[in-house]
């Protein structure tokens, strides 16, 4: 699963970059930009680069799985990689509860040039049931529980819905599935808790 992702040598103290066992996949070049001219801290850096890895596992699986259901791969990538990007300006939010980061950070990737279909997810990741939501919101959101292998019955069911909807397999055929791909994901946690415990909140 993990060896054909890129590494490179770089700064072990820059979370962006940082060589890790197993490797995680760096960001989108652009997302990884954005975050370096407004200045992240590191430890939110450190949760966008394990979410944007977790919905990279999440997407590859979905188009093999599912060819059926097509979806916008590098609009869940990049939303992944930023969708706790408001918590720049809100950094009490990285270390305890809070939703003001979410339109705070559309905003802020609006501001930055970023599209409004892209911009959504800073937004959307914490809203699965709001009307208007696709595919990509819910893998966004789904990424940004599994990393920490929690598990939200409801989310889940949305996501089984639509492969089911697409695949036209029964939706307890479509849970079982899913439910093999996260057990193992949700089982590298404590790993990913340490990586992202290792950086401090401020810079």
């Amino acid at each position: 699963m993990h060896a054909s992702r890129p590494v490179r040598p770089t700064d072990p103290t820059d979370p962006l970059t940082a060589v890790t066992d197993p490797p995680l996949r760096l960001l989108p070049e652009r997302a990884a930009a954005l975050l370096r001219s407004l200045g992240a801290p590191p430890r939110l850096a450190a949760h966008l680069r394990l979410v944007h890895d977790v919905a990279h596992e999440l997407a590859d699986w979905v188009e093999r799985h599912c060819p059926e259901l097509p979806f916008d791969r590098a609009a869940v990538l990049f939303g992944a990689a930023t969708h706790d990007i408001g918590k720049v300006a809100h950094t009490g939010e990285l270390s305890g509860p809070g939703s003001v980061h979410e339109e705070a950070g559309r905003r802020l990737l609006l501001e930055h040039g970023v599209e409004p279909e892209w911009a959504r997810f800073a937004g959307t990741h914490a809203a699965w049931t709001e009307p208007g939501t696709g595919i990509e919101d819910l893998l966004v959101s789904l990424a940004d529980k599994v990393w920490k292998n929690k598990r939200v019955r409801e989310l889940e069911d949305l996501v089984v819905g639509r492969l089911a909807e697409a695949s036209g397999r029964p939706g307890w055929e479509e849970f079982l599935a899913l439910d093999d791909l996260l057990d193992p994901l949700g089982a590298g946690a404590d790993h990913r808790l340490a990586f992202q415990a290792s950086y401090p909140v401020h810079l």
